[in-house]
């Protein structure tokens, strides 16, 4: 193995939409990154990346499930013992509709993804940047965390886990030189909904949050050592202040407004 002379990220979920955009971050500030998706689409995406910044940078491209129970270990064996210095564990997927007429199937399978996979390369990686000292991680939760989510009930959950956990971390760690932030994004012009069959809905066919600017705002909140950073829009941000004190019951009525299909 050669010596590492850059420092090395990890992001997933970096094919496209927020964590290409984290991914291009980390290359602009002069990381070395390895990046990881489900699709074909992860290896455009590096070689895109390698000269994204104002020096070239090497970029590994991992073609991996990590809603698969394997998907995480194969991840984790690609670094091949290399120092993680940050890490933003970004991927994730969406799913509208009904929960009784959804298929358990999908459902399942956004867990795995976004709750478990999140899980469990949290586990190896804040591990090793224990043992070494200092580190970095971000976590991609979501303004959905704050709300519950009528016509999005599994993936509001899987948000609201993802909150709670970086919070929990957060405070296991604060004697460490090792942080965790979260990233809570609005809705952003991704595929993200076309993804969740959400085309037909209100929030679907509404303005979005750039990602490019949610992902600035999140690797510098990172870098920060911020626990937590709203991102992007003025929207998003007053939604969120909102929802401390906007009762359950009216979120998710207000939330199925946004969710249910217009069809």
């Amino acid at each position: 193995m050669t010596e590492q002379t850059k420092p090395l990220a990890v992001v997933t979920g970096a094919s496209s939409g927020i964590g290409l955009e984290l991914a291009r971050q980390f290359a602009q500030h002069g990381f070395d990154l390895v990046i990881a998706a489900e699709n074909q689409e992860i290896e455009n995406a590096a070689v895109e990346l390698r000269t994204a910044g104002p020096a070239s940078v090497q970029v590994e491209a991992v073609l991996v499930d990590l809603a698969d129970v394997d998907g995480v270990p194969r991840l984790y064996a690609a670094l091949g013992g290399r120092r993680v210095d940050a890490a933003a564990l970004n991927a994730g997927i969406g799913l509208g509709g009904a929960f009784v007429d959804n298929d358990l199937g999908p459902e399942l399978k956004l867990i795995d993804l976004n709750v478990r996979s999140t899980v469990h390369l949290s586990k190896l990686l804040l591990r090793d940047m224990l043992a070494r000292g200092d580190g970095r991680l971000l976590i991609t939760s979501s303004i959905a965390a704050t709300m519950p989510g009528s016509f999005q009930a599994v993936y509001n959950a899987s948000k609201s886990f993802l909150q709670s956990f970086a919070e929990a971390l957060q405070d296991e760690l604060k004697d460490s030189e090792v942080t965790v932030t979260s990233l809570m994004p609005g809705p952003t012009e991704t595929n993200f909904f076309h993804r969740a069959g959400m085309d037909d809905t209100s929030v679907g066919q509404s303005d979005k949050d750039d990602p490019a600017e949610v992902a600035r705002l999140g690797f510098e909140a990172l870098m920060a050592g911020k626990n937590r950073v709203v991102a992007e829009s003025l929207l998003t941000k007053a939604t969120e202040l909102a929802n401390k004190v906007t009762p359950d019951r009216l979120k998710a009525a207000l939330h199925r407004k946004m969710a249910e299909p217009q069809g």
